[in-house]
C-alpha cells in the first residue's frame, strides 16, 4: 500500500469518469493518505464518450485511457483489480471479491451504472449487442463491417450515435424509438426534430411510437418484431434502451437509496465516512427535489468537490451540467437543465441557419438551459451566463440580431 504508512486508504469504487478523477484530484489537493482505485475491468481505466464515436467511427482504435499505466504507481495510487462485494459500515470494511478485505478512512462510491436489461423474448440470440465497454464497442465496430441490416432499439444519444456511425459504415439502419419523439427524455422538440430529419436525410430509417416484442431467427438474430407487427431484417442489433444507477452496494449496506445513491450538498451519503458520484449519485436540487445525471462533466465537477472535501476543504456542488452528442455534421451541446415540461415555460430560438442554432429555456422569466446545434460560441456564452445567473430574458432574446455571447459578455462584467 502506498502513501502515508499505517494509515487507512480512501477506497474508491469503481475507475470510469467519476473515480479516476476523484483520485487525481485528491492528489491534486495536496491529499498524502494512501489512495486504492476498485475497478472490475482490468487494465489502465479508460473513458467511456469515444466508444460510441470515434471507436465506431474510425478504423484505428481511439486512445482510451486516461493516463498510462505507469501514472498510478507515480501519483502513489493504488490501481487494484478486484470487485467489492459487500461495504461493512461497521468495521469500515469493504469485501472483495478476491476474498480479501480492504478497510477504509473514506469510500467513494463511483459505480455508474448498468446497461438496463431486456425481457424481450430471444434476447439471448448472438447478434444483440449492448455498449458498456471497450470490448462491446470492438464487437459492435466488426459486426457492422459485416452487417447489411442493423436496428438500434433506442432513439437517445448513444443509440442515434450508434445509428451515425452504422451509416457511416455503409449499414442499411433502422432506429425504433418508444417516445413519440427521438432523444425526447432530454432535448426539447425543436432539437428532436432536427436530428431525427438529419438521420433520415441521412439515409437511417426511424420509428417512433412503437416498441421491440420480440427478436426472431436461429441461434442468431435475423428479425425484429415491432409491437404495430411490423418485422424488419436485421443481422446486428444494437440495445440503447438506457441504464440503471448501480445502486446494489449501497442499497445492501443499507444506504439511502431512491433514483440513486443519495447524497447531500457536499457528496456524502446517509453514512458521513462514504460518498458517491457520478452517474450513480442522487443529489439536491434547489426546489427541495432530487436529480441525478449522466454525463462525463457531471462526473467530473462531482469528482473535484468530494476530493476537496475530503482533503480538508469544504465546498458545495453547485456547478452548470452540460452534455453533448455528436451525430453526422451536427454537435450538439446543452448547458443547464431543461425545465420540467409540467411547468410554465419559454422557449426562444437563435440563428437564422436551419443547420446551426440555439434554444434558449426559460421558467418564469429565469433562463435555464441552453441547446446549441453546431453553435459552439453560444454553448460557452451559456454556461457563463447560467453560472453567473445573469438577468436575461425572453425578449431580451427576441431582440433582432440579438448574440448569446454579448449577453454573456454584458451580464458576466
Amino acid at each position: 500500500m502506498t502513501g502515508v504508512p499505517g494509515v487507512d486508504p480512501v477506497v474508491v469504487v469503481g475507475a470510469g469518469h467519476a473515480g479516476f478523477h476523484v483520485a487525481l484530484f485528491l492528489r491534486d489537493e495536496g491529499f498524502e493518505a494512501p489512495i486504492v482505485l476498485v475497478d472490475g475491468l482490468g487494465g489502465s481505466p479508460v473513458q467511456r464518450p469515444p466508444l460510441s464515436k470515434a471507436m465506431l467511427l474510425g478504423d484505428t482504435e481511439p486512445r482510451l485511457e486516461f493516463r498510462k499505466p505507469e501514472f498510478y504507481p507515480a501519483r502513489d495510487i493504488t490501481l487494484l483489480h478486484d470487485t467489492v462485494t459487500r461495504i461493512d459500515r461497521d468495521r469500515r470494511l469493504v469485501r472483495l471479491g478476491s476474498g480479501k478485505a480492504l478497510g477504509y478512512r473514506e469510500l467513494v462510491l463511483a459505480t455508474g451504472c448498468r446497461a438496463r436489461e431486456t425481457t424481450v423474448p430471444g434476447s439471448g440470440r448472438t447478434g444483440i449487442h449492448v455498449l458498456r465497454t471497450p470490448d462491446d464497442a470492438r464487437a459492435i465496430r466488426d459486426a457492422l463491417d459485416r452487417a447489411g441490416d442493423v436496428v438500434v432499439a433506442g432513439g437517445g444519444f448513444i443509440g442515434l450515435e450508434v445509428a451515425a456511425a452504422a451509416r457511416h459504415r455503409d449499414c442499411a439502419v433502422t432506429v425504433v424509438e418508444s417516445l413519440p419523439q427521438v432523444m425526447r427524455r432530454v432535448v426539447s422538440a425543436d432539437v428532436s426534430d432536427h436530428f431525427h430529419a438529419l438521420h433520415e436525410a441521412r439515409g437511417v430509417r426511424v420509428l417512433t411510437g412503437t416498441t421491440v416484442q420480440a427478436f426472431d431467427g436461429d441461434v442468431r438474430v435475423r428479425e425484429v418484431v415491432l409491437s404495430d407487427g411490423t418485422r424488419l431484417r436485421a443481422d446486428v442489433v444494437v440495445l440503447g434502451i438506457g441504464v440503471d444507477p448501480d445502486v446494489g452496494l449501497a442499497r445492501e449496506c443499507g444506504l439511502a437509496v431512491s433514483d440513486g445513491v443519495e447524497v447531500d450538498t457536499m457528496l456524502r451519503t446517509s453514512d458521513p465516512s462514504i460518498s458517491a458520484i457520478g452517474d450513480c449519485a442522487s443529489f439536491p436540487t434547489g426546489d427541495g427535489g432530487r436529480r441525478r445525471l449522466e454525463s462525463v462533466q457531471n462526473a467530473t465537477d462531482q469528482a473535484r468537490v468530494a476530493a476537496a472535501r475530503i482533503a480538508g476543504r469544504t465546498t458545495a456542488f453547485d456547478a452548470v451540467p452540460w452534455f453533448w452528442t455528436e451525430q453526422f455534421s451536427a454537435k450538439l451541446q446543452i448547458a443547464g437543465l431543461l425545465p420540467d415540461r409540467r411547468t410554465e415555460t419559454e422557449t426562444v430560438r437563435v440563428g437564422e441557419d436551419e443547420g446551426a442554432f440555439s434554444v434558449l429555456h426559460f421558467h418564469r422569466e429565469r433562463l435555464m438551459a441552453v441547446e446549441s446545434v453546431n453553435r459552439p460560441v453560444d454553448h460557452v456564452a451559456a454556461r457563463r451566463l447560467l453560472a453567473k445567473g445573469g438577468p436575461l430574458r425572453p425578449d431580451d432574446a427576441r431582440i433582432p440580431r440579438f448574440r448569446l455571447s454579448d449577453a454573456a459578455a454584458i451580464q458576466t462584467g
